[in-house]
Formats: structure tokens, C-alpha cells, sequence
């Protein structure tokens, strides 16, 4: 069984220095974070966000030889995930109207579905062992904010005792100013 999801974010994932594409599932509280790449994050990106560059960058190429081909996308899968890894297909329908599969891995897969603007699934099975739930990512989300703040809180901080030291008091006060700002 097959259920469908949506990208609904791109955040960074700080401990392996890459980012996650976050899918979510359709009409439910299930999400799935898929790490990818910087430049397949950026292209995921762009694609959201409906910006068209100059010139097609890779997935735009690929989906401007699908159209030239006449080939016909059905949809994204994400099937399968071995040892961490998740594994993709784009099933499409060819020139002669047989259904194909094409592996693929799940970053440049959800990239052009985007682009192409056809349907993403997640397998059932895919979702049993990897999902996390919204209000658990949201959490995270919050924690990770919050620990940020508390990382520029002490760095304005310094700033200050710096700025104070050197008899800087506009600058103090501007510190200040933004010190208390995040603290609320």
C-alpha cells in the first residue's frame, strides 16, 4: 500500500551537515525525513518555491527531456529503505504506452515531481519503520530554535561586555537592546 505525502519543508540537519526533505503524509500527522544533498536541497528549493532559473539546472533538463520524449510521469515511490538508505522509483508511462520503473534515488525523484508536479507515495512499510510524528518534529524544531538563541544570547552577550569595556554605549545599547529581545 502506497500513501501519499507532501514536501512540506527543507531543514538543515545539523549532525550530518546536510539536509532533510521533510514528506508528509496526506490527511494524516505522519512525517518522513529523507537526508539529502546540498544541491539537491537547493533544487527541491527552487522547485517549491516555483523559480525559474536562466538556464535548466539538472532536474530541470531531465524533466525537459521527459516532455520532449512525450513520456508521461505517473508518480514517485518511495519503496523501500535498506540500512538507512531509502530507495525510489518514478513510474512513467513510455512513448508506446507500456508502464516503466526507473530507480532512483529519492532526492532527484522528489525533485522532479515537484517540477512535474506528479503525485509522491511513501510505502507503508517505509512509513512503519522510519516516520516521526508531526508534533515530534515540530518539538525538535522548537528545541533546536531555542537552543540557538540561547547560543546568539551569549554571543551578543560578549559583544556587549566588549562593547561596554571600550566605551562603546550606543553599541551596548543596541546589544541590549536585541539581548532582551530574544530573551522574551
Amino acid at each position: 500500500m502506497m500513501i501519499p505525502v507532501n514536501v512540506t519543508k527543507i531543514s538543515y540537519h545539523s549532525k550530518s551537515r546536510s539536509y532533510a526533505v521533510i514528506l508528509k503524509e496526506i490527511g494524516g500527522r505522519r512525517c518522513l525525513p529523507v537526508i539529502i544533498g546540498s544541491f539537491e536541497a537547493q533544487s527541491i528549493a527552487l522547485a517549491i518555491e516555483l523559480v525559474k532559473t536562466p538556464r535548466p539546472l539538472t532536474h530541470d533538463l531531465i524533466c525537459d527531456i521527459i516532455s520532449a520524449l512525450e513520456v508521461t510521469l505517473k508518480s514517485v515511490n518511495i519503496s523501500n529503505l535498506n540500512d538507512g538508505v531509502y530507495f525510489s522509483e518514478i513510474k512513467f508511462n513510455s512513448v508506446d504506452k507500456r508502464e516503466q520503473t526507473l530507480d532512483a534515488r529519492p532526492s532527484d525523484a522528489i525533485a522532479v515531481a515537484l517540477r512535474m508536479q506528479i503525485p509522491i507515495f511513501v510505502s507503508k512499510k517505509v512509513f512503519e519503520q522510519s516516520n516521526i510524528d508531526e508534533d515530534t518534529l515540530i518539538k525538535e524544531e522548537y528545541n533546536k530554535n531555542k537552543e540557538s538563541i540561547k547560543i546568539s544570547i551569549l554571543e551578543l552577550q560578549e559583544k556587549l561586555d566588549t562593547a561596554i569595556e571600550k566605551e562603546e554605549y550606543e553599541l551596548a545599547a543596541t546589544l541590549r537592546d536585541k539581548i532582551n529581545k530574544l530573551e522574551d
